[in-house]
């Protein structure tokens, strides 16, 4: 379809001004991690990198990151695991109540965050069975892992819904096993989504503060966390600008890898 050359340059216009008023604030934030005042004032009083080195032998926010990594870690690994299976099972049969059984694997990421952190905190402080969780990490695992199971989820039914049927029949035609076929064509299919799943889970996993906020518990801060806790206090301003920033430099990279991955089709 033919467009307008005024046509073009209106959308030209306003997708800069989308990408200006999503990335601006995030620019400023890196601006000031390199600030000598001790305040988020507009602008920058002179450049120093004294706070990078300063946040780089805090305790507290190097432990809070590795609570996140590590929280986000096994969160992903058991997202990835249930949410792979139940794409396989949704995708390769049918069965009674199955867009049903669709619709429930997606609504957690289409809550409300506050509705679920509630929901899973009363289950949580409940006994269930003579058996009761509790808060900290495990309670944690859990919590994410039910978020980041869905983008695992889609991710995988997507691409084998793109996938033909064919290979599979075609590779039971020339004799190969059910692990032979997985082996050699389901997987190599579907790794990338699985790669793109992973990484976005992680990241969700990572930067998530509402469901952590209701079920960690007093035990276990993570980065979020402590970030949140630390912004109302002017001594530590600078410090959560510079772990923000270091926060952005990782993710972002991320990001762009994971749509590199579910934009790459096998075989092309």
């Amino acid at each position: 379809m033919d467009v307008s050359r005024p046509a073009r340059w209106s959308l030209r216009i306003w997708t800069w001004l989308a990408l200006a008023f999503l990335y601006l604030p995030l620019l400023v934030i890196a601006i000031l991690s390199f600030n000598t005042a001790t305040s988020l004032a507009w602008p920058p009083e002179g450049f120093t990198t004294d706070w990078w080195s300063t946040a780089w032998d805090a305790e507290a926010p190097r432990e809070a990151l590795w609570n996140s990594v590590k929280l986000a870690l096994v969160a992903t690994l058991i997202a990835m695991v249930l949410g792979t299976f139940a794409a396989f099972a949704m995708q390769r049969f049918d069965f009674f109540g199955k867009q049903a059984v669709s619709f429930l694997f997606v609504l957690p990421i289409a809550l409300p965050g506050i509705v679920t952190a509630i929901a899973l905190r009363n289950t949580f402080d409940r006994e269930i069975l003579g058996f009761r969780i509790g808060f900290g990490f495990r309670s944690l695992v859990i919590a994410h892992a039910t978020f980041c199971i869905v983008i695992a989820y889609n991710n995988v039914v997507a691409r084998l819904r793109r996938s033909s049927p064919n290979l599979l029949e075609a590779s039971a035609d020339l004799g190969a096993a059910g692990f032979q076929t997985f082996r050699y064509v389901t997987f190599p299919l579907t790794r990338s989504a699985l790669a793109s799943g992973g990484i976005l889970a992680f990241a969700l996993s990572f930067d998530e503060i509402v469901v952590t906020t209701f079920t960690a518990g007093s035990g276990y801060l993570t980065l979020p966390q402590w970030i949140l806790a630390n912004i109302s206090r002017p001594n530590n301003v600078p410090l959560v600008n510079v772990i923000a920033t270091f926060t952005m430099i990782v993710s972002i990279p991320l990001a762009y890898l994971a749509q590199r991955l579910s934009e790459h089709e096998p075989g092309r």
